[in-house]
């Protein structure tokens, strides 16, 4: 059994794979959706080489006529790699874990560690708003007007966001929303501190409708994070892709 080990593990990854790029959405989780045709090739290619493999351990035990419950005229030499197999038999436990429960997307543990530090990226216009109110905006958009927009475009508009909840120090609250360049590795998080509501749970997905509240000089580190006076907050349905894209 034990020259079955790489040919289960290849199929057990290849299985964790497409289970959540081919036969659902979970891979919006951990990678940006230009990702998709790519894990699902890897995932094919995983389970084909498992097969393979499974394929070639049966021939060789028919040629070899060994009887199936694993001993071989070569069982001392099996015996010798016995620690090395079952070192890569742990190689399945993360593969077999995606499979059977995979990982929530990253939330306010992410956003949390992410530094309140940010530098000027420079200060300039950004084109108009719509016209109408709520604007819906996301998260980055807002946040890089409030701190550096020297026309104040978002002055006397009524703004509509969505993100999820993380708190602060005492009442404290922000909604925030995580940006991926590539992968959840990567992720950084931009959040906007919200005043006049009372904090929902941490993690809850809401819509906040509200007005910009300025503070601090343009670009500077007292600019951060941006600041949305709330008329109204709204607990919504996290959404199929929870990421923000440029």
């Amino acid at each position: 059994m034990r020259r079955y080990g790489p040919a289960v593990i290849l199929l057990l990854c290849g299985a964790a794979i497409l289970r959540i790029a081919l036969f659902s959405n979970l891979y919006l989780r951990y990678v940006q959706p230009a990702l998709h045709p790519y894990l699902i090739t890897s995932g094919a290619l995983l389970s084909f080489l498992g097969l393979l493999r499974a394929a070639q351990v049966t021939l060789d035990r028919r040629r070899r006529n060994e009887p199936g419950d694993g001993h071989s005229h070569d069982e001392e030499q099996g015996r010798a790699h016995a620690h090395g197999s079952r070192a890569a038999w742990l190689l399945a436990v993360p593969a077999l874990l995606l499979l059977l429960s995979p990982p929530p997307a990253l939330g306010s543990y992410s956003a949390d560690r992410e530094e309140a530090q940010r530098t000027a990226q420079g200060v300039g216009t950004f084109p108009a708003l719509p016209h109408g109110n709520p604007v819906d905006l996301t998260l980055g958009a807002f946040t890089s007007r409030a701190i550096y927009d020297s026309g104040r475009s978002l002055k006397g508009r009524t703004i509509r966001m969505t993100g999820f909840v993380t708190r602060g120090k005492g009442d404290t609250w922000y909604l925030t929303r995580l940006f991926v360049t590539c992968c959840a590795a990567d992720a950084t998080a931009y959040k906007t501190e919200i005043r006049g509501a009372q904090a929902p749970a941490p993690d809850t997905w809401v819509s906040v409708t509200g007005v910009w509240h300025p503070k601090g000089s343009l670009g500077s580190a007292q600019a951060w994070p941006p600041v949305l006076d709330a008329d109204s907050v709204k607990r919504v349905k996290e959404p199929q892709d929870p990421y923000e894209k440029r």
